[in-house]
């Protein structure tokens, strides 16, 4: 059986009417480099991929001292971060080269040993998502010489691009103070905050920007109103019935800190009369777009993955220094409302 000959770069270049130089720059991801326009490199990849060429990685690089590997490194795989690790994908795979996305459920040791891991199969680059010790991370991408970006967590270290959660907690507060109703009960009419680590910069931001609303509105804002409970579904359902018990019903208003925590308080929630839960003002620091079919009204904020995704990319193609920072503010999903607003800010 005679065997079809493998497509090569001169073919590509031929059908798209570029230069091999263009071509190999395309696939492996140094177009910018050289300012050729993104059109014309996604152009050329879906040449590449229609001929059913691939380049030989591994020879490639032992040739150049680069794999065509490039990671993301997130805590886990809920609709947040795998929006990220979605558009990480995407965006890898446009510039011809091939993500690796591992889970390390926020353990420390786990995070270096999956980095440790990672570097031994010569990573072009590192994306770290809510990693719970960047400094380590950064230390060890820096002695193996690994250009690396953080997502969501903030390190001095490197460069780093996060979501602006203090700006989005004070959206997201105006809403469920807006929307509230007193109940005449002093307790139950103060706003309350449950889930997250207070020791996670988004927590700690989310929260301050939450104090922040409810002083301006309401003339103080007590540390019992404040619940960092952390991200378990039990803990989030158990701490939301302790609440319920003490207060003698749900709260005016609830700014829940998760959708992991949404979910937990819902495990409860449908234990209670609907028309109770009516009465509670609620917003969910996350998105999800089967929420406005609940029957009852829930805020919520939109991290905008994709935004991120392409910030943390220019910050490596740009070679920024460490410790820069850039924050995406994040959208506002109004209860019953499909479509996003921008932060009243």
């Amino acid at each position: 059986m005679k065997r079809t000959p493998k497509s090569t770069i001169y073919d590509i270049a031929e059908k798209a009417e570029a230069s091999p130089s263009t071509v190999s720059a395309a696939l492996n991801g140094t177009w910018k480099n050289r300012r050729i326009r993104q059109e014309t490199a996604e152009r050329i990849i879906a040449i590449a991929r229609e001929f059913g060429y691939s380049a030989n990685l591994q020879a490639r690089g032992l040739r150049t001292a680069r794999s065509g590997l490039v990671a993301l490194l997130m805590p886990d795989y809920n609709r947040f971060f795998s929006s990220l690790a979605e558009s990480f994908s995407l965006r890898v795979r446009q510039n011809g080269l091939c993500p690796v996305i591992v889970s390390t459920d926020r353990d420390r040791e786990e995070e270096l040993s999956t980095v440790e891991n990672l570097a031994s199969y010569n990573i072009d680059a590192l994306f770290v998502v809510g990693a719970s010790n960047p400094e380590d991370i950064s230390h060890y991408c820096q002695q193996a010489h690994i250009s690396h970006v953080f997502i969501d967590q903030p390190c001095k270290l490197a460069p780093s691009v996060v979501t602006d959660h203090a700006a989005g907690a004070r959206a997201l507060t105006r809403e469920i103070l807006r929307s509230r109703v007193p109940l005449g009960a002093l307790e139950r009419d103060r706003p309350y905050f449950i889930g997250g680590d207070a020791n996670l910069p988004a927590t700690a931001l989310r929260i301050e920007g939450f104090c922040r609303i409810v002083s301006e509105r309401l003339g103080d804002c007590r540390k019992d109103q404040i619940n960092a409970c952390g991200y378990e579904l039990d803990n989030a359902e158990l701490e939301i019935k302790r609440l319920y018990e003490r207060l003698g019903g749900l709260p005016s208003a609830l700014f829940i800190n998760s959708l992991t925590v949404f979910e937990g308080i819902l495990r409860f929630l449908i234990t209670i009369p609907e028309e109770e839960i009516r009465a509670c003002s609620l917003g969910c620091f996350d998105y999800e777009p089967f929420g406005s079919l609940l029957r009852f009204p829930v805020h919520m904020i939109r991290q905008r993955h994709k935004e991120l995704i392409d910030q943390a990319f220019q910050l490596l193609d740009e070679g920024s220094a460490p410790g820069t920072l850039i924050e995406v503010k994040p959208q506002l999903y109004r209860a019953m409302d499909a479509a996003p607003h921008r932060l009243d800010e």
